[in-house]
């Protein structure tokens, strides 16, 4: 059970069990099975924000210049004093200050009059400039940060290649061994690339994402290792970051919309949780809708959200909602032999792990879950390069879903709108069959001399 005081502790997000565990040991799931928070029971003022934009000018703490610990107040599951840098050095996991650094929200005009919003009401923040060049740093910086805590010497995940990169990146800076299980065949060479430069054990598995991710979760309880998929609380607390950063930009006053790919879900449940918790904190006095953008070609979110399997929509339903009808969604597929598959690699996802979670964040936002085709994803990651930015292919799931519902008029041509672009391209020949094509509507074929 939790400590008692002011300590952070872990609580089941199940109503109906509502158990909760100390923070300092290796249980990431309750024993009833359902996910677990992290629970801060400091009641922090709003003039904490001054102290956040006072760190950007950081005197060479790298804890104040990363854009991850520089809120580490409002992520302080290690209960430290944060404005000791002894102390921070001792347990915080940075790569030298550079995650969620260079993380901001950008204007890109061309995007804006594709999305149909005006160039002032939509805002982009491309985590591709984070150190792996996607935005699993902000998770994992917290993740590796309590595997050290609890003197863990291995970490596991399995990967579509960003999550790979980025837990060998840090597992490497902090002299952790790493295990990374991919789907064979099924991973961009520039992200399979990245995990065997930052040294970790690369363990190829002969069937999709979620045939990886149940592999290397019965590996990582047989050895005693340590999960950094987004099962883990410690990482959404660290991807909660990505929304700070964008209500930092906005001077803490929410947008309208924020926009976001469909995965594993990590993003859309670390997003609700912040925005909770700041309402609770009454931090903000808006609470901003979420969009989540799946590929049609692994768009289960889409069709249980949607009520597209047995005519029953999927929905929070206060902590309970209906796991049967996942089981027979799941089921169906697996009968069928129906896999996941789109071009856009990083959200080819059949079972998101974080669904639960991610319900809620819907539920507390009046959220929206719609999809998208590979092509109008390919349109919406070409634009974004041609506004000088660069993003992978799931990412340009943003302006194509944003673009989708203004046309639907469901975002309406005034709201404020902020979409996350989740990672660079690592896969350079989708780019380059991109612009070969001259179909393609933004393509820049080349010319010959």
């Amino acid at each position: 059970m939790a400590g008692m005081g002011d300590n952070p502790f872990k609580k089941c997000i199940n109503p109906t069990c509502n158990l909760t565990y100390k923070i300092n040991n290796n249980i990431l799931v309750c024993k009833c099975g359902s996910f677990l928070d992290i629970i801060y029971q400091k009641n922090f003022s709003r003039e904490l924000i001054q102290t956040f934009y006072q760190r950007r000018n950081h005197g060479g703490n790298i804890y104040n210049e990363s854009g991850v610990w520089r809120f580490r107040e409002l992520i302080n599951f290690a209960n430290l004093d944060t404005e000791d840098f002894e102390q921070c050095s001792k347990i915080l996991v940075s790569l030298d200050g550079s995650e969620g650094r260079q993380s901001k929200p950008y204007k890109m005009k061309k995007v804006s009059e594709y999305s149909l919003i005006d160039n002032d009401f939509l805002l982009l923040q491309p985590e591709g400039y984070n150190p792996s060049g996607s935005f699993k740093d902000n998770g994992m910086s917290t993740a590796v940060t309590h595997a050290k805590m609890i003197n863990m010497n291995k970490i596991i995940c399995a990967s579509t290649g960003n999550t790979s990169a980025s837990a060998a990146m840090y597992a490497a800076n902090e002299n952790i061994k790493c295990e990374v299980f991919v789907p064979k065949g099924e991973i961009a060479p520039g992200k399979l690339g990245q995990a065997f430069q930052f040294g970790a054990q690369v363990i190829e598995i002969d069937g999709n994402f979620d045939d990886a991710l149940a592999y290397s979760l019965k590996e990582a309880q047989e050895l005693g290792a340590y999960t950094v998929n987004s099962i883990n609380p410690f990482r959404i607390e660290g991807q909660k970051t990505i929304l700070y950063r964008a209500l930092e930009y906005l001077d803490w006053n929410p947008p309208d919309w924020i926009v976001y790919p469909g995965g594993a879900l990590g993003n859309t449940s670390s997003c609700g949780k912040a925005i909770m918790e700041l309402y609770d904190l009454g931090w903000i006095k808006k609470i901003p809708r979420l969009l989540v953008v799946n590929a049609e070609g692994a768009n289960t979110f889409y069709e249980l959200t949607n009520g597209l399997f047995g005519g029953k929509k999927l929905e929070w339903n206060i902590g309970r909602p209906d796991l049967s009808l996942i089981k027979e969604y799941y089921d169906q597929k697996d009968k069928k032999g129906i896999k996941p598959r789109t071009k856009a690699t990083a959200i080819q996802i059949g079972k998101p792990a974080n669904l639960i979670k991610a319900l809620r964040s819907i539920d507390f936002t009046n959220g929206i879950v719609t999809q998208v085709s590979d092509k109008e994803m390919s349109d919406g990651m070409a634009l974004v390069g041609l506004n000088g930015f660069d993003c992978e292919m799931a990412s340009g799931a943003v302006p194509a879903g944003i673009r989708k519902l203004r046309k639907e008029e469901i975002i309406k041509k005034d709201d404020v709108v902020v979409g996350i672009l989740t990672g660079k391209q690592k896969d350079p020949r989708l780019s380059i069959d991109y612009h070969l094509n001259q179909s393609n509507r933004f393509s820049k074929p080349p010319v010959a001399k």
